[in-house]
């Protein structure tokens, strides 16, 4: 079992999170999209659950987050948010919910609120989305901001490497954050970028960073639920660290199952009514 403690029992909010940089707290969060895996992180004490557009690929076999919905986010959102009791609940705005009109992008984040129950929703991009941004937040709607690779431009960027390298885009992403704070986002997603930047962008800003391969000077870190209990088991970039071999355990599992079915050892007399 894990010796992790939960200190403090309260329901986390975005002034929870934003203590938490204050005083030097680090932020774990996990991407999950179902309600018996949202229960035993929320469980484990995790800080904040993401229901992450990534669900198009770890559960609809997607190659890119594109295809999936609104309303196939507000099912997974729906079932997390009926699992978690003390952490924060973040639900994706898909990709083409919220880049054009920023009144349908209101309209979408409060359809997602309203039919999920989630404490806030996450969008990509840096100030050609404050528009939008601030428009959520005009009804009243935390927002999580997101900077980096963004993977709703795959299609632009051509893959998904390393981004902000270069001075100009390193220097972009920073005027990026800058105005996601500027808009009211309360705490940004740092993805795949250099370590040294990530932790000046953190250093510099009010509102708590979350890492994801962007080393260890962010206020968080976020890894994908699947992906760190090794469910994933054909996904392995740098910055994953893989905490179980869950995948190997179950393909075990079912194959013992399968064997006992096959030679009548399962059912047994203790087994049957």
């Amino acid at each position: 079992m894990s010796t992790y403690t939960v200190t403090d029992p309260r329901k986390v909010t975005t002034k929870r999170v934003q203590t938490m940089k204050q005083q030097g707290e680090k932020i774990a969060m996990i991407t999950s999209y179902d309600y018996t895996m949202a229960s035993l992180v929320d469980q484990a004490g995790i800080d904040m659950v993401l229901v992450g557009d990534s669900a198009s690929n770890v559960m609809q076999g997607n190659a890119t987050t594109i295809p999936i919905t609104i309303d196939d986010m507000i099912v997974y959102g729906r079932t997390v948010v009926r699992a978690v009791k003390r952490a924060m609940v973040l639900v994706d705005m898909p990709f083409g919910t919220y880049q054009g009109d920023p009144m349908e992008a209101q309209r979408n984040a409060v359809r997602i609120m309203q039919e999920t129950g989630a404490d806030g929703v996450k969008l990509e991009g840096g100030q050609l989305m404050c528009q939008a941004i601030k428009m959520i937040m005009r009804a009243g709607i935390p927002v999580c901001g997101h900077l980096g690779l963004t993977p709703q431009s795959i299609n632009q960027f051509g893959s998904f490497v390393t981004r902000a390298t270069e001075d100009a885009e390193a220097q972009q992403l920073i005027e990026d954050a800058k105005a996601l704070e500027a808009a009211g986002c309360f705490a940004v997603v740092l993805e795949k970028i250099p370590a040294a930047l990530a932790t000046r962008v953190t250093k510099m800003l009010h509102v708590p960073t979350i890492g994801i391969g962007a080393g260890a000077g962010t206020d968080g870190q976020v890894l994908v639920a699947h992906d760190m209990l090794g469910l994933n088991m054909s996904f392995k970039p740098k910055f994953l660290r893989i905490y179980n071999n869950l995948g190997e355990q179950i393909i075990d599992s079912v194959g013992n199952y399968i064997n006992d079915v096959k030679n009548s050892d399962f059912p047994n007399e203790n087994e049957q009514y």
